[in-house]
């Protein structure tokens, strides 16, 4: 429950809440009851490393486990920001991105590795993972609700790299695949007491039947997805909640269930992170941080050392004549190929091609690498996804915006500026934003009317 007292919040956490972690490692009822009425909110970004630039916005300090990554002296608005729609950076609670510690000390990054992120939307975890990995691996980022996948194949197409795919499938899907990724990560559903802090509102939906219903169902989830991790691979599992029934509860039943031993993660004695023997517990009286939850956990055996053999499936890379059209707008793809699907050219890297051909039959694709557009009348017209890619040939041409024109360009309004007829990316700070075709008399704007600026604030 929310009140008011003499003008400042009050939250009423409920007893058989504050009874439930009474005993937990690291929790101190008096400074989580008063950190969960103060005003105080953080917010923290992390960079994107593909798309470098000079931010427009203040940052206060760094984010100790996560390179990359800072507090802000105060939120802007980021819709007013093109380089947030660049993808130039990523907003995300600093908590969950511990991951990035978590993956540099239990995983070679620098290896090929076939990665699923399997509760992936939004896609802070996911565009995270790409971050890290090596161009040569490959990110399988699942969601199962529909309109949440188009928002993760978003994120990150923004992220601009081609070596991820988002899917749109139930767990149990990838539990009939065999043994096929190095790395998987699960920020499963909670009955998210760990945001309590960010989203009062939720307090009153919290009980404990929730937090049975939700541990019941991270077991279906865990025991779906684990059959696809190999023997020597990685399992990382998290929730946003303080419930010892969906943290290390549940770890100890994995742990009994299947073939699963705990890494030791090191830690930072400063960093005030509980490390409860089962996983890693953030308070944000301690942290500054959200409630969150990570452990670590390495599937018994030794790492495979065949990968299983390619079938030929639907996907074939294009032919030296179908690529023609394409090789001035592409930049070095050492390790790339393009295929068509349904009239439009995909640019996919090896492993995630090799593995859509394994396993294309069994999966929903909802995005697959970087669309680059589509023929018409031997002339590509580049599809959305192509402007925000990190693959663009330097040749294209290339309309840099003020931050005003950004804006009106994002809000699909008309823009006056100065440029050779035919087609051109627009740019702010050298980040591409979408395409446009400008005529003797006027501009065509092509960005997605979904991707557009809808508030008529000022900024």
């Amino acid at each position: 429950m929310i009140t008011l007292v003499n003008g400042k919040r009050k939250v009423k956490l409920p007893d058989r809440f504050l009874n439930s972690l009474i005993g937990i490692k690291g929790f101190d009822e008096k400074a989580f009851i008063e950190l969960h009425n103060a005003e105080e909110k953080l917010t923290s970004i992390r960079l994107n490393p593909f798309k470098k630039t000079q931010l427009d916005l203040e940052p206060a300090e760094n984010l100790n486990w996560c390179e990359n990554a800072f507090y802000l002296k105060e939120r802007p608005s980021f819709t007013f920001d093109p380089l947030f729609h660049a993808g130039c950076y990523y907003v995300q609670e600093a908590g969950s991105m511990f991951l990035s510690h978590a993956l540099k000390n239990s995983v070679d990054l620098s290896q090929k590795l076939s990665v699923l992120d399997l509760c992936a939307a939004p896609g802070g975890k996911s565009t995270l993972i790409n971050s890290l990995i090596s161009e040569e691996s490959f990110l399988v980022s699942n969601e199962v609700i529909k309109p949440r996948a188009e928002v993760l194949a978003y994120n990150l197409s923004k992220w601009g790299t081609c070596n991820t795919a988002v899917t749109n499938c139930d767990p149990q899907v990838f539990s009939k695949l065999g043994s096929v990724f190095d790395v998987i990560v699960a920020d499963v559903p909670c009955s998210g007491s760990g945001l309590f802090r960010k989203q009062p509102e939720a307090v009153n939906e919290w009980s404990l039947d929730n937090v049975n219903l939700c541990s019941t169902r991270q077991k279906r989830i865990v025991a779906d997805c684990l059959p696809g991790l190999k023997p020597g691979g990685i399992f990382i599992y998290s929730t946003c909640s303080y419930s010892k029934e969906e943290n290390e509860m549940e770890v100890e039943w994995m742990m009994k269930e299947f073939d699963l031993e705990l890494v030791q993660i090191p830690l930072e004695k400063t960093w005030n992170i509980i490390e409860t023997g089962l996983g890693y517990r953030f308070y944000p009286y301690l942290t500054k941080s959200e409630g969150f939850f990570c452990s670590v956990l390495k599937k018994k055996g030794e790492p495979e050392l065949h990968h299983r053999k390619i079938k030929k499936f639907a996907f074939e890379e294009i032919t030296k004549k179908e690529f023609e059209p394409l090789k001035d707008k592409i930049g070095p793809k050492s390790f790339h190929k393009i295929f068509r699907f349904q009239n439009e050219f995909k640019l996919v890297n090896a492993s995630l091609f090799d593995f859509m051909n394994s396993y294309g039959t069994n999966i929903y694709f909802k995005k697959t690498g970087t669309t680059l557009g589509e023929l018409k009348h031997q002339d590509l017209i580049p599809h959305h996804e192509f402007a925000l890619s990190i693959y663009l040939n330097k040749s294209v041409n290339r309309i840099e915006l003020s931050k005003e024109q950004a804006i009106s360009f994002l809000k699909k309004e008309n823009v006056n500026v100065k440029a050779g007829k035919g087609i051109g990316l627009m740019t702010y700070k050298a980040q591409g934003l979408g395409w446009v075709k400008v005529l003797d008399n006027r501009i065509n704007n092509y960005l997605p009317k979904e991707f557009r600026i809808l508030s008529q604030e000022e900024f």
